[in-house]
């Protein structure tokens, strides 16, 4: 699906047509045909549109003659069901930058990009090329920090839950919860090195524009930041893993011992009637009140268990 927007005043609109200025959106559902016919149409590599769509590409730029690549990884929520997958997954945004036009392509529906669709971002313009780029970086940067933030809050009720448990399935949510960290962790060291890279050559040309310059920094630090706190929550995350498997594991001996222990209680008053079953003299052939005396002295070395195990703090 390729459409087209331009700013009008304060209003974000839709175009029925390609127009000077405007910025191009290409998210899914679209087809090879489709992006052959664009390419051709704007004069630009098929490759900056098809790099963008592999879920493996890594943060990068490309320049050719006066058109530039940016290749972005962002996460988004992951809709893959099973339990042991990553909650959230990194996915490349690739912003093209032509003389005339700047384009965005990725194969996901993005919440980043939504957010400009839906015009939510203050002073956005897409016809402002470079300043269009960094508020894509900053808005990425932000959706990187709620997501953390997300994470850290669901591993904090998992983990509370995994101190009375003894199932492993705590676990699994927080080998997903693992698995997304280090999706984060890789894509935040590779975006902070694609805008050092680009701040250093200056690739948006806004060395001489102080305001855009200073939002770039402030983007940097905020990367250096979300990479900072997910490799906080890595470590603790694989603390609380370790302290959670310890956990379970003597919970489950808790329930193991206790069953234990009720077995060789329940046992006495079976031995004891055994006893007293066998064909044997046992004094109390006659008795009218046998099985009330074979009560009695079940209950007796029962109870006498029970003081013994209690006197040895075993239950």
């Amino acid at each position: 699906m390729i459409k087209y927007y331009s700013k009008s005043g304060r209003v974000l609109q839709e175009l029925p047509e390609l127009t000077t200025n405007c910025w191009v959106n290409i998210s899914p559902p679209f087809s090879q045909e489709e992006l052959e016919e664009l390419a051709e149409r704007l004069i630009i590599p098929i490759d900056f549109l098809t790099d963008s769509l592999d879920i493996d590409e890594r943060s990068r730029y490309e320049r050719e003659e006066d058109i530039l690549l940016v290749v972005l990884n962002t996460p988004i929520l992951n809709k893959v069901a099973e339990e042991i997958e990553a909650t959230y997954i990194t996915v490349p945004i690739g912003i093209i930058i032509t003389p005339d036009n700047i384009i965005t392509i990725t194969s996901y529906d993005n919440p980043v990009l939504e957010l400009f669709l839906e015009d939510k971002i203050k002073n956005f313009n897409p016809s402002n090329k470079s300043h269009f780029t960094l508020q894509v970086f900053e808005q990425n940067v932000y959706r990187f920090l709620t997501c953390l933030k997300k994470l850290n809050l669901k591993r904090n009720l998992i983990e509370k839950e995994l101190y009375d448990s003894s199932r492993g399935k705590g676990l699994k949510q927080l080998l997903s919860i693992e698995k997304s960290l280090v999706y984060f962790v890789t894509a935040l060291s590779s975006n902070e090195l694609l805008k050092m890279k680009m701040k250093r050559s200056d690739l948006l040309h806004i060395a001489k524009d102080e305001e855009k310059t200073d939002l770039f920094e402030d983007i940097i630090i905020d990367n250096s930041q979300a990479l900072e706190m997910a490799n906080t929550y890595t470590k603790i995350l694989q603390s609380t893993m370790e302290s959670s498997a310890s956990i379970i594991s003597n919970n489950l001996n808790i329930v193991i011992q206790r069953l234990t222990l009720i077995t060789i209680i329940l046992m006495v008053p079976t031995l004891v009637a055994s006893f007293f079953g066998m064909n044997m003299p046992t004094g109390l052939e006659e008795s009218k009140h046998a099985f009330y005396w074979i009560i009695v002295i079940s209950a007796i070395f029962t109870l006498l268990l029970v003081w013994i195990f209690r006197r040895k703090r075993m239950i």
